[in-house]
């Protein structure tokens, strides 16, 4: 399969990396605006002078450009026929998201879209673990970049968190109301559902990096961490002893086995494998849209 990946910076240049180590790919081909981006992989791809030649010498394409250029680059391979996956999130807006999906249903495309923690591995093991989450917080935080400009915290790091509480831990729950405070690089939201609690954190100023999980049910709290795809269950005794007027407790603590993977491997193999066999590709474009209106909704109560 002749791959192509459109936009080489820090992302784009991960998805070259992968391509190139995948079983299944014959070449993989780069275009990107700024020529010494993509000289930095000519090791690895054959460098494309536009992207009218880069989609006629492939079958399918990522879109790693940044998010200001989303709506106008999928247009292109959309009116093309390229199959691709779009990094998150799907457009700069709710209207120019809607306008890429009325413009799928006119064509017979696979496309996707890069929410990469959707194929962290802890994600399946929250989702077979839990039933009726009473309490959700989910903490997203990064020291200070220079690499995301066009993008609010909300879009860059908690869209991420988004996806999972309304595709994965709370999907098709429609009744719900948003809270939030914050600015453009911290945020703080608090998504209340009818007898659940989602609270969501994120932030580009911190000092330590860090993606947790953490959810709260009648017998038990499970944790996870993104980054060291590990998920500890704590359960409830069957009683409380009583020492020196004290109340103890000691809780059963598991250990949950997760096989680790590279998630953008994970997620640029499904979708060549949802290419081959017209699969529906785990993240859709319907449910990026959802998540760029949960975005929406979110950013109007930062300053």
């Amino acid at each position: 399969m002749k791959v192509g990946v459109i936009g080489v910076g820090t992302m784009g240049r991960n998805h070259v990396r992968v391509f190139s180590e995948l079983k299944g790919v014959d070449q993989v081909y780069v275009y990107d605006s700024v020529p010494e981006n993509a000289k930095k992989v000519s090791d690895l791809a054959s460098i494309c002078g536009s992207i009218e030649e880069i989609l006629k010498k492939t079958e399918l394409v990522s879109i790693c450009v940044p998010t200001k250029y989303h709506y106008k680059i999928a247009r292109q391979v959309i009116a093309k026929g390229i199959n691709f996956l779009i990094e998150k999130p799907l457009a700069s807006n709710v209207d120019q998201g809607e306008g890429l999906l009325k413009l799928l249903t006119e064509e017979n495309l696979m496309a996707g879209v890069g929410h990469i923690e959707r194929f962290n591995p802890i994600v399946e093991e929250v989702r077979r673990i839990i039933s009726h989450p009473f309490y959700t917080e989910m903490k997203r935080h990064n020291p200070t970049s220079n690499r995301i400009t066009d993008a609010s915290v909300v879009e860059d790091l908690m869209i991420h968190d988004i996806d999972i509480i309304f595709n994965v831990l709370f999907k098709n729950e429609d009744n719900f109301k948003i809270f939030s405070a914050g600015n453009r690089n911290i945020c703080e939201a608090m998504i209340v559902f009818d007898g659940s609690v989602a609270a969501l954190s994120a932030s580009r100023m911190a000092s330590k990096k860090f993606r947790t999980l953490y959810i709260e049910e009648e017998d038990s709290t499970t944790e996870g961490d993104f980054m060291a795809q590990e998920v500890f269950i704590y359960r409830k005794p069957k009683k409380y002893e009583k020492e020196n007027e004290r109340y103890t407790q000691e809780n059963i603590i598991e250990k949950v086995l997760v096989n680790k993977v590279e998630p953008l491997k994970v997620e640029l193999k499904t979708f060549m494998d949802c290419v081959r066999s017209g699969k529906e590709f785990p993240v859709t474009p319907q449910e990026a849209l959802l998540n760029l209106r949960i975005c929406q909704e979110i950013s109007k109560g930062i300053g």
